[in-house]
């Protein structure tokens, strides 16, 4: 992939300064995802993981909502025709674009606004941050249509950021988060107006990206891992893995930068 001339044909994509920016493209219907482009966005995350030059992913929203979820003439109506094989493909195809989120190096932040829900609000749960809008709606609204809270990673992801008791709320009631609720829980990393929205996302961004590449790539990785990670093999790993960030150029940057009192110039080697 090169992001400078990268043109999905299932969502937007831009690329500036380390940036990418996606954003799902149907906004008069308040951006549903479809097979296709669940299977493109998993794609592109997946192909992340080579692309050097893209430090920071932004999720932003379209049209004053980020996204209503899964289709419901593109993808629920088939999938009650399909059987156990053809479902349980279209499963795994949406629990990998989480996988895809979390395994690519790059953090990526969610800018919410408008409604998010179903897959719509797995996407920005599967984000490293959050940032949404007071008035936003954030539901995992599977129950609401017969289904189980456990899509996508909801039940392993979602009680590690707000708890298991609240998560448990919005699993099992499918009831809507508001923007101030969701910050009040720590969902959110912050809120901004719709119009500010995207210009506090880029501040994440931006500072995110003049920092040192391969160190963010590793802490990622390491907060990854050690869900599963008994204390002794944490700090082990965690020792390991700074033993390696230690090794950078960036390291060595940080450190004369110290010494002469000026701000260190990161450059991701």
């Amino acid at each position: 992939m090169n992001p400078e001339t990268f043109k999905p044909k299932h969502f937007n994509w831009s690329f500036q300064d380390g940036i990418a920016t996606i954003s799902l493209d149907r906004p008069k219907r308040k951006n549903p995802l479809t097979f296709e482009s669940y299977a493109e966005l998993r794609d592109c995350f997946r192909e992340l993981v080579y692309v050097k030059q893209v430090k920071v992913v932004i999720f932003a929203p379209n049209g004053g909502n980020f996204s209503s979820g899964g289709d419901v003439h593109d993808i629920i109506g088939p999938l009650v025709k399909m059987d156990m094989t053809e479902l349980l493909n279209f499963t795994r195809m949406t629990g990998d674009l989480v996988k895809a989120i979390r395994n690519c190096p790059q953090p990526v932040i969610a800018g919410v606004d408008g409604i998010s829900v179903g897959a719509g609000a797995i996407i920005p749960m599967a984000c490293d941050l959050r940032v949404g809008t007071p008035d936003c709606k954030t539901a995992f609204l599977f129950n609401k249509v017969g289904l189980a809270g456990c899509d996508m990673g909801a039940c392993a992801i979602l009680p590690r950021i707000i708890g298991q008791g609240r998560a448990s709320e919005l699993l099992f009631l499918g009831r809507s988060m508001s923007g101030e609720e969701g910050a009040r829980w720590g969902y959110f990393n912050s809120l901004a107006t719709s119009e500010d929205l995207m210009n506090v996302v880029l501040r994440f961004a931006e500072k995110i990206a003049s920092g040192p590449t391969f160190a963010n790539g590793i802490t990622k990785n390491q907060l990854n891992h050690e869900w599963n990670m008994g204390l002794d093999s944490a700090i082990e790993a965690e020792a390991q893995a700074q033993a390696i960030c230690m090794q950078t150029k960036d390291f060595e940057r940080a450190y004369h930068a110290f010494v002469n009192k000026e701000k260190p110039i990161f450059e991701g080697d």
